[in-house]
């Protein structure tokens, strides 16, 4: 991918996601409300469990759970592909992919209001593809992440993108 299409994808990601904080509403007695606080401390650790339950899965290739973090209509962002609708799709979509060796993620950033947050963040892995040995990637990623009637938090997209220059054509 050329760099011009790779920050035209970022700007229109950074873009989708201020507009979608922009118009986070709170219910307060069912009336709704701008959001004028930031995320609760148990809001962050919850947010951030999510996270350490899709590590933890990703490790293990426990597809069904690393699913389980996804809300039901979530959208996962591929690089070079389509997008990912649902969490049952998204699910086939991680079993379909070669084996992940290792994988370490670090949150970045972590901000929101109300039942919507984001997730900045960078990862590191190892994956084996068949025929081709271990290959190793480092990128980015970015999260929204909404907040549930019991209190959790789960992923509503999820985009990454690799650091590693795309081949030439």
């Amino acid at each position: 991918m050329n760099n011009i299409l790779r920050l035209s994808l970022i700007q229109s990601a950074a873009a989708l996601l201020l507009v979608t904080l922009a118009a986070c509403k709170c219910t307060d007695g069912g009336a709704a409300t701008s959001c004028s606080t930031s995320l609760s401390k148990a809001d962050r650790t919850a947010i951030t469990a999510n996270t350490m339950t899709w590590l933890k899965a990703v490790r293990a290739a426990d597809w069904k759970a690393v699913a389980a973090t996804y809300t039901q209509d979530a959208m996962l962002l591929p690089p070079n592909e389509p997008s990912v609708s649902g969490r049952a799709t998204i699910r086939t979509w991680f079993e379909a992919f070669p084996p992940i060796v290792s994988m370490d993620v670090e949150e970045t950033e972590v901000e929101g209001c109300c039942d919507v947050a984001y997730v900045r963040g960078t990862y590191r892995f190892a994956f084996s593809p068949p025929g081709a040995g271990t290959l190793h990637d480092t990128g980015k990623y970015l999260e929204i992440h909404r907040k549930q009637s019991d209190g959790s938090w789960l992923k509503s997209r999820d985009m990454f993108s690799s650091d590693q220059a795309a081949p030439n054509p």
